[in-house]
């Protein structure tokens, strides 16, 4: 397998990846003592799991995820939601990168 340099074909991967490999891009760092409970350093985020965001603009808050969307490979969290031009509230999709998941929902 060649490495992919040029960051359209990176982008188009990405873009076209199937779904059972744009799931390992929806991992998510855990916090100290998650990580030293399961010997992990991230997990898939999951709706449900109590997350921290740690980049952007909700920066130090936290919420629980309400919706994963693996085509778009986003996260929705309760409370961050973005006023569009028309008035509508709605929920700010984000990057499973930019969080740190604190609590998590039952695992099989």
């Amino acid at each position: 397998m060649t490495k992919i340099t040029k960051p359209r074909t990176q982008r188009k991967w990405r873009a076209n990846a199937p779904l059972h490999i744009k799931q390992h891009m929806l991992h998510a760092h855990l916090s100290k003592d998650l990580r030293a409970a399961l010997k992990k350093r991230a997990v898939r985020v999951r709706k449900g799991d109590k997350v921290k965001v740690m980049r952007g603009l909700f920066e130090g808050k936290e919420g629980k995820v309400i919706d994963v969307d693996l085509i778009k490979r986003k996260i929705r969290i309760e409370g961050m939601t973005h006023r569009k031009a028309k008035g509508q509230e709605i929920l700010m999709p984000i990057d499973p990168s930019n969080v740190m998941i604190i609590e998590m929902v039952e695992r099989k």
